[in-house]
């Protein structure tokens, strides 16, 4: 089994950036590739960004595609999301995912572990 945990969300204001990260651990061998989503009050879980496992393919959302970066480093089994120019639309809960296949993937059913979440407020 892979466990994921999410850090690094908190309350910034418009404008600012972000970064929150994911640490993988357990049987990470099964790691492959990992995303971000996000769930926002009364609303569905959506697709933030994906990454494949080399890094070479990544996916964005149209709603933070220019503001958002995806990365990960493979020595440690981690995943991160900076967003640039935060805007309160993206106030939610930031939810970090790994596949046990490859690619970049936007759907939530080709994820196959999840962590708990951390929260993003982002106030006007």
């Amino acid at each position: 089994q892979v466990q994921l945990v999410e850090s690094g969300g908190g309350s910034v204001q418009a404008g600012d950036s972000l970064r929150v990260s994911c640490q993988a651990s357990g049987s990470t061998f099964q790691v492959n590739a990992m995303a971000w989503f996000r769930q926002a009050p009364g609303k569905e879980r959506e697709f933030v960004a994906g990454i494949s496992w080399s890094g070479a393919t990544k996916n964005y959302a149209a709603s933070v595609k220019e503001r958002a970066t995806i990365s990960r480093d493979n020595t440690k089994i981690t995943v991160s999301l900076q967003v640039n120019s935060l805007k309160p639309e993206d106030t939610a809960v930031y939810y970090c995912a790994a596949s046990t296949s490859d690619g970049a993937k936007g759907y939530a059913w080709f994820y196959h572990f999840w962590g708990p979440g951390t929260q993003v407020t982002v106030s006007s």
